[in-house]
C-alpha cells in the first residue's frame, strides 16, 4: 500500500492512497488542532466548531439539506475532536467522489454560522457533556487526564464546561477558525477506489480556497509528580469504574514500539495478563483493558476497569501486582512473539476499509508531518526485545508516575493511598 503526497498552493498537505479490491473512498479532513491549542476561557471550542460546520452552508444553508445529500447516495459521514487533531469524513461509494468532495469542502469553507444556530447547538453541546459525565465508563478517562495534567490544556476535557459553551460567541468561533483553519495546518487523505490522476484536480478545485497562513501553537505540557496520586468522584453507582495509569512518552520516543508491546502483553487482548487475572481467575469486572496515549509533547499506559463496588481496592492491588511482575522478571520469548503477532494482525485486519486506510496516513501526516508504512511499523516492532520490555517497565512503573482516578460510592480514599505503591 503506497501513499503520494503533494503539497498544493494554499499549503493543504493531500495524500492519495490507492486500495484495491474496494468499491468505496474516504475523504479524510484532518486540522492540527484540538483542545490543547485552546485558552481557558474558550475551552471546548475546537468541539462547538466540528458541531457548527454541521449546521449549513450557503449553498446548503440547513442541516436537513446538508445531510439528505449525502444520506440520499448511502454516505457515512461524522466528524471528531480530539486534544491535538480534528478530522471530518466522508465515505462513499466510488462514483459519488464529486459530490463527497463537494459536501465536506462546502461545509469548511462556506459556514453560515448563524446566530440562532449557534445558540441552539450550544444546547446540544451541553447536553453531550451531561450525557458523558452521566457514563462513569468514559467520564473515568477525562479524570484520569485531569489528574495527571492539572490545570492546563492537556488536562481539560475536550468538550469544556456547560459554563464556558454557553459564554462562546459567534466572533470567538470565527477567530479561533481564522487561526486554526488554514492551509498549512490541513491534511486531505483520500482512500479507497481512485486514481490519482481523477481526483488531484478535484481537490484543487473544492479545497483550493482555504486560505494560507501559519497556525496558531500551543503551550508544551508541564509535568512534576513525586508521588501517587488520587482523584476521587462520589457518585452513586452499581459498579465502581477507574484509570490506574502510569507516565510514559510522547509518540516520537524511540521506546514507543517497546511500550505498546507491553501494554498488549499486560491487558491488550482476551488472553492478557491482565484479563487472565482479574477477569477469568478472579471474577472482579466484566471488562478490563490496558492501552496507551501517545500525544506529541507526552504520553500515559492506563489500565481500565469497571469493579464491584467493595472489590475496587482487591482488583487495584492485583493490577499492580501484575506491573510490578513485569518490572521484576522479563516476559517470556513466545508470549513477547505472540504480541507482536497480534499487532500485526490486528493492524492488517483494521486496514481491510478504506476509513481506516485514510485514518492510518492521515493523521500520522497531520501530528507527525511525515508518515511511516505498515511495513516500517511492524518492522520497528520486530526489534523490540524481552529485554526492552522489562527495561520500559522498570521506567514506568514507578511512585513518581503511578495515577488513580475512580468513580463510585466511595466517600474516602485513604484506604486506596495505603495500597497504591510499587
Amino acid at each position: 500500500m503506497k501513499c503520494e503526497k503533494t503539497v498544493l498552493k494554499n499549503g493543504i498537505r493531500l495524500l492519495l492512497v490507492p486500495v484495491s479490491g474496494t468499491r468505496t473512498v474516504t475523504v479524510l479532513v484532518l486540522f492540527g488542532t484540538g483542545s490543547k491549542y485552546e485558552t481557558r476561557r474558550v475551552n471546548g471550542i475546537s468541539h462547538f466548531l466540528e458541531h457548527l460546520f454541521f449546521k449549513g452552508t450557503k449553498k446548503r444553508p440547513t442541516t436537513k439539506i446538508l445531510s439528505e445529500e449525502l444520506d440520499s447516495v448511502g454516505a457515512m459521514y461524522n466528524a471528531f475532536t480530539g486534544k491535538e487533531v480534528t478530522g471530518y469524513w466522508v465515505k462513499v461509494d466510488a462514483t459519488h467522489l464529486r459530490l463527497a468532495l463537494d459536501v465536506v469542502s462546502d461545509m469548511l469553507l462556506n459556514p453560515l454560522f448563524i446566530k440562532e444556530e449557534i445558540e441552539r447547538e450550544k444546547g446540544v453541546v451541553i447536553e453531550e457533556i451531561n450525557m458523558y459525565r452521566d457514563t462513569p465508563m468514559e467520564f473515568v478517562g477525562d479524570l484520569f487526564e485531569e489528574l495527571i495534567y492539572g490545570d492546563q490544556p492537556a488536562g481539560w476535557a475536550i468538550a469544556g464546561t456547560p459554563d464556558i459553551v454557553r459564554n462562546l460567541t459567534r466572533d470567538d468561533i470565527l477567530s479561533y477558525r481564522g487561526k486554526q483553519y488554514v492551509g498549512s495546518n490541513a491534511v486531505i487523505c483520500i482512500a479507497g477506489n481512485i486514481t490519482r490522476a481523477q481526483v488531484r484536480p478535484l481537490v484543487s478545485k473544492y479545497f483550493g480556497p482555504l486560505p494560507s497562513g501559519k497556525p496558531e501553537g500551543k503551550s508544551p505540557v508541564s509535568e512534576h509528580q513525586s508521588d501517587p496520586r488520587i482523584k476521587l468522584f462520589t457518585k452513586q453507582t452499581d459498579q465502581t469504574h477507574f484509570v490506574l495509569g502510569v507516565r510514559a512518552f510522547h509518540r516520537e520516543h524511540k521506546d514507543r514500539f517497546a511500550l505498546s508491546l507491553l501494554t498488549t502483553i499486560l491487558g491488550g487482548n482476551m488472553s492478557s495478563r491482565l484479563f487472565i487475572s482479574i477477569r477469568e481467575r478472579q471474577g472482579l469486572a466484566y471488562y478490563i483493558r490496558a492501552s496507551s496515549e501517545l500525544y506529541t509533547d507526552s504520553g500515559y499506559l492506563s489500565v481500565h476497569a469497571g469493579v464491584k463496588n467493595d472489590s475496587a481496592e482487591q482488583a487495584v492491588r492485583s493490577i499492580i501486582k501484575e506491573c510490578k511482575s513485569l518490572r521484576e522478571k522479563a516476559v517470556g520469548a513466545k508470549e513477547l512473539s505472540k504480541a507482536k503477532e497480534y499487532i500485526k494482525g490486528k493492524t492488517q485486519i483494521h486496514l481491510e476499509s478504506s476509513d481506516a486506510v485514510a485514518s492510518f496516513w492521515g493523521e500520522q501526516e497531520v501530528v507527525d508531518r511525515k508518515t511511516e508504512t505498515v511495513e516500517e511499523i511492524m518492522k520497528a516492532y520486530s526489534k523490540v526485545t524481552v529485554r526492552d520490555i522489562k527495561r520500559v517497565a522498570n521506567i514506568i512503573f514507578r511512585n513518581d508516575r503511578l495515577n488513580l482516578a475512580i468513580i463510585g460510592p466511595i466517600s474516602k480514599s485513604g484506604g486506596l493511598q495505603k495500597i497504591l505503591t510499587f
